[in-house]
């Protein structure tokens, strides 16, 4: 193989190396709507379940929104009483639908796991339930790694190099010069 063939060889190397490297579009491109996305933590929650219930709460701040179900068919508890205790502290609930039930906390509560026992009432079925609820502290650290993947850009742009410097070295010797 002659130096020009070779040259020839490896600028299709080159250009075949350049257009697999990944395209991204700039600000402004897209193709339509694109689908919500999650953003944040999710709320904390627990969920405490029985032969005869489930009950799901939701924490946000101070507000704790709590969903009773029947656990045979999944619908909403109706006319039940629910009596609730947070790290073994009474904590009012008021009902405010069928099966759906809030509480206020008096304070935000610390990161860490509370206990949670529950008690329901409903006609003449009872229940304890019992749960744990986890709250974490939120992280605020901004995703550093967002935006253009800069890896495989670099490896491709140090792989056009080294083959733009053989063929450099190529001409050089084939012209009796130095690279």
């Amino acid at each position: 193989m002659n130096m020009t063939q070779l040259n020839k060889a490896l600028a299709g190397v080159l250009l075949l190396c350049a257009f697999s490297l990944p395209t991204y579009a700039g600000d402004g491109h897209d193709h339509g709507e694109a689908p919500a996305a999650a953003s944040g933590a999710a709320l904390p929650r627990f969920t405490a379940i029985s032969e005869t219930y489930e009950l799901v709460g939701i924490l946000n701040d101070r507000k704790l929104s709590l969903y009773l179900d029947r656990a045979a068919d999944n619908s909403p508890a109706k006319d039940a009483k629910l009596e609730l205790e947070l790290g073994g502290k009474a904590v009012p609930v008021s009902s405010v639908g069928e099966g759906e039930f809030e509480a206020t906390l008096d304070t935000k509560p610390e990161s860490g796991e509370i206990t949670i026992t529950a008690t329901v009432v409903a006609g003449n079925d009872s229940d304890l339930l019992a749960s744990e609820l986890a709250i974490h502290p939120e992280n605020h650290a901004e995703d550093s790694k967002a935006g253009i993947p800069w890896k495989p850009l670099a490896g491709g742009a140090a792989l056009l190099l080294a083959v733009a410097g053989f063929i450099r070295v190529k001409r050089a010797r084939q012209l009796g010069g130095a690279a």
